[in-house]
């Protein structure tokens, strides 16, 4: 009897084990996927932004990662159906973080 519960014992944590060891390989992988994804959208960038226009997206990046994620998002999109030509200029990202902005805004109103 004691045996039994000894090998159930041991079963269940090699069971343990195997699930922790395949999470740990899963969670590598979308770290993976998710670093080449960074790279891609990066030198995406680099081609479609100009240098102080990269600059200013980077900064935006720090204070507000979801504002700079859709932009980013926005400029892959158009650079993948070849609408984008030349370099957006700082002042044209000016305008699109601005236009972004203005349809994902939420006003807050306290009333008394």
């Amino acid at each position: 009897m004691a045996e039994d519960i000894e090998e159930i014992r041991k079963k269940k944590l090699m069971e343990l084990q195997k699930r922790y060891l395949e999470q740990q390989k899963a969670q590598e992988e979308a770290i993976k996927q998710e670093m080449e994804l960074e790279a891609q959208l990066d030198a995406i960038m680099r081609r479609v932004l100009s240098p102080e226009a990269r600059e200013r997206l980077g900064r935006v990046k720090l204070v507000r990662p979801e504002l700079a994620r859709q932009v980013e998002l926005l400029l892959t999109q158009l650079y993948q159906a070849g609408q984008i030509r030349e370099p957006i200029s700082d002042e044209k990202l000016k305008r699109i973080l601005a236009q972004i902005e203005a349809r994902t805004r939420r006003e807050f109103r306290i009333k008394w």
